[in-house]
């Protein structure tokens, strides 16, 4: 039995203590230590914040809608406010660290939805997901306030290729996003458009896409293809056709020099020429032109700025300017035709190397060589000026003084026979018809009597037609009473005969003039003519 009142001494008492932590507070240690590590990830993945201002917030949520580069999600939006100028929206945007690269000066954002347009349906996928923000980046200084674009720009952000600037005086229905066409095929787009410096034109930057900006060399012609090119000229009508989407939209078109080897392809930013029609970006330059003044008597309807100068069927030149002047000293007024000639397109032969193309022309002027207004197509009504040698034309020049050397003309071959024409006319108007018309009257009055008297008479010949059958009857009665070989019936039978002979002479003429009356006052034809 134990004994309770045994006492003991409390330093005597030896306490064995255990240095083990329990399992309880490990759990929470764990748990902060993720949460600080959850802390410091979501911290350090945190890049800058940004704003950006768009026209409107149509397909925008807070926390939901991405902002996105390649595809790859870089961004989201945090806020979404009406901005201070009433007019615009403000987003506010958390950026992931890794997009800090990209937060420069002329990097473009925009809204990505589903459009239809003439280039295809894009942004079919934000059918289900929802419209996101997409980033282009660029060059710049480092901001964190930006101005998005109220449309996608018309390149993507890995497009590879070269810039170009284009100069024209129509804009006409070309914007950005207007295509550009290498033999149909679409390789580039129209990025902008700008006033020049000079504001005389029209500059429009454009892509042309790898590796199609390669055939963009020295003398590579750019013209404004409107899908249906219809033109009328000397030669007739011309009709040229491009892409479909050519002629809903516009669009520009350009062709490559086959002059051109590799080592004529162009720098980045190089500027061409944008020529309004297909056969404009066909015409060769000449440097070595000349210049002259035509002036022509008749009407110029139908001749236009461009009409061709020719050599006898072949082109030496065009027309430069047609317009028209009045002399108010002598109140005459003149056409003058301002034309360029082209020496470089005829080939000589025997070239001499001290005599200068004018003083050629002189002599050749000196020979008979005229210019004259001919009909280049009777469809079109177009004119052209034909040059070819007229030696009896002789050499008439205007009094007038002009900045240019004269050529000299001649009347055009309608202009020769309306001129002929009207003399002819002339002469007929001076005529005395009446009098003459009076005289005829009366010729016909007389010619219609002598009808008539020649009609009797063939009735009274016709009558004795008929007396003398029945004479010639009782005469072949008479003479079978005659015995043969009697010298009566010899005579009488020679009489018959030539009765016989007579009435077939006076048959032929009764029947000659009753097919031709008037022999009665003409005579036969055969002694007309004789």
């Amino acid at each position: 039995m134990t004994d309770f009142n045994e006492t003991y001494d409390a330093n005597e008492v030896t306490l064995n203590k255990k240095s083990e932590l329990s399992l309880i507070w490990v759990l929470p240690l764990i748990a902060v230590l993720v949460s600080g590590w959850l802390i410091y990830k979501s911290f350090s993945e945190k890049g800058e914040v940004i704003t950006i201002s768009f026209p409107t917030a149509e397909g925008l949520e807070v926390d939901k809608t991405k902002i996105k580069y390649l595809d790859v999600e870089i961004g989201k939006v945090t806020a979404i406010n009406i901005n201070n100028d009433l007019k615009t929206i403000v987003v506010t945007a958390q950026m992931n660290a890794s997009s800090s690269e990209y937060l420069k000066t002329n990097t473009q954002f925009w809204v990505v939805r589903p459009q239809v347009g003439l280039g295809g349906i894009s942004g079919l996928g934000t059918l289900l997901s929802g419209a996101y923000i997409e980033l282009k980046p660029s060059s710049g200084e480092h901001i964190h306030n930006f101005v998005g674009l109220s449309s996608p720009p018309p390149l993507k952000a890995n497009a590879e290729g070269k810039q170009f600037i284009l100069e024209t005086n129509n804009l006409g229905s070309m914007k950005t996003g207007t295509p550009i066409n290498f033999h149909g095929i679409t390789v580039g787009e129209v990025l902008s458009h700008e006033l020049s410096q000079a504001a005389d034109a029209i500059r429009l930057t454009v892509f042309i896409h790898k590796p199609y900006d390669q055939f963009i060399r020295k003398n590579t012609r750019f013209w404004i293809d409107s899908g249906v090119d219809l033109s009328a000229g000397a030669d007739g009508f011309k009709v040229r056709t491009g892409p479909l989407i050519s002629l809903l939209s516009g669009g520009i078109a350009f062709r490559a020099s086959a002059e051109d080897s590799v080592e004529a392809i162009q720098p980045e930013n190089t500027l061409y020429p944008l020529y309004d029609t297909y056969e404009a970006s066909t015409e060769i330059t000449y440097q070595n032109t000349l210049h002259y003044v035509m002036y022509f008597n008749g009407s110029v309807r139908g001749l236009t700025e461009g009409a061709p100068v020719q050599l006898r069927g072949y082109p030496v030149g065009k027309v430069l300017n047609v317009s028209l002047e009045l002399d108010e000293k002598t109140a005459e007024i003149r056409i003058p035709v301002i034309v360029e000639l082209q020496p470089e397109r005829v080939k000589a032969v025997h070239k001499m190397e001290n005599i200068k193309p004018e003083e050629m022309l002189k002599q050749l002027i000196d020979k008979g060589l005229r210019a004259q207004l001919q009909t280049g197509s009777l469809l079109t009504g177009q004119l052209l000026v034909d040059l070819d040698f007229h030696p009896k034309s002789k050499i008439t020049l205007s009094a007038t003084q002009s900045f240019y050397p004269e050529f000299p003309t001649t009347a055009s071959s309608l202009d020769q026979f309306t001129h002929s024409a009207n003399i002819i006319m002339d002469k007929i108007a001076k005529l005395p018809l009446e009098d003459l018309t009076q005289e005829i009257n009366k010729t016909l009055q007389g010619l219609q009597g002598t009808t008539s008297a020649a009609t009797s008479t063939l009735d009274s010949v016709k009558g004795t037609m008929g007396t003398a059958d029945k004479t010639l009857d009782t005469a072949q009665k008479a003479l079978s009473n005659f015995e043969a070989g009697a010298t009566t019936h010899y005579q009488l039978e020679q009489l018959l005969q030539e009765l016989t002979q007579a009435a077939g002479s006076v048959k032929q003429l009764t029947d000659y003039l009753a097919q031709h009356p008037e022999s009665v006052v003409r005579g036969k034809a055969e002694e007309s003519e004789k």
